[in-house]
């Protein structure tokens, strides 16, 4: 990737997390980058463009942390899904925690049909599916009620504050997945 279009993207993630999508503007983002309106205007042809990268790129980086996460837990035990709450409970409490992008400008372009609330959809059925694929055999149809806690976790923790809110969730997921004594 062209370092002006990553520098860009990277750029206007940070603001648009710390804004929201629609009270971040152009100019501001070109400000912050330090590029002018023809760099941009070269790699991405709109601001929903320029939204849609970042959204891409975010989705990748989601989905291999997690994927890692749950690797590596798999290592030491068999349900390595729980090492999702433990992630999740690492970014509450990050420097970098504004809520989830995808949950953000799905609130922003609400209409069903945009682009932007499309692949905001599309990323959150890919969760689930990774979930599915990491679930211990004969959970698989658990999938759904697990992200319901992840996404009721990440809401907590953004509207209420409530940065335990994965740990939360985490044992309400075990009690979900294992087996009752």
């Amino acid at each position: 990737m062209q370092p002006r279009r990553q520098h860009l993207i990277d750029t206007a993630l940070t603001l648009f997390n710390q804004q929201g999508y629609h009270a971040t503007g152009i100019d501001l983002i070109l400000s912050q980058a330090k590029v002018s309106k023809a760099t941009l205007y070269k790699h991405f042809r709109s601001k929903d463009e320029l939204i849609l990268a970042v959204l891409e790129q975010r989705h990748h980086q989601v989905l291999s942390m997690l994927s890692s996460k749950i690797d590596d837990l798999e290592k030491e035990s068999s349900l390595g899904i729980f090492a999702i709450f433990d992630a999740l409970h690492e970014w509450f409490n990050s420097d970098t925690f504004y809520g989830c992008n995808f949950i953000n400008a799905s609130a922003e372009y609400s209409d069903a049909q945009h682009p932007i609330f499309l692949f905001s959809q599309k990323h959150k059925q890919q969760v689930v599916e990774l979930i599915k694929t990491k679930l211990p055999a004969g959970n698989e149809s658990k999938a759904d009620q697990i992200d319901l806690l992840i996404e009721g976790a990440i809401v907590m923790a953004h509207t209420r504050g409530m940065k335990k809110s994965a740990l939360m969730a985490k044992e309400m997921a075990k009690k979900l997945i294992l087996p009752s004594d």
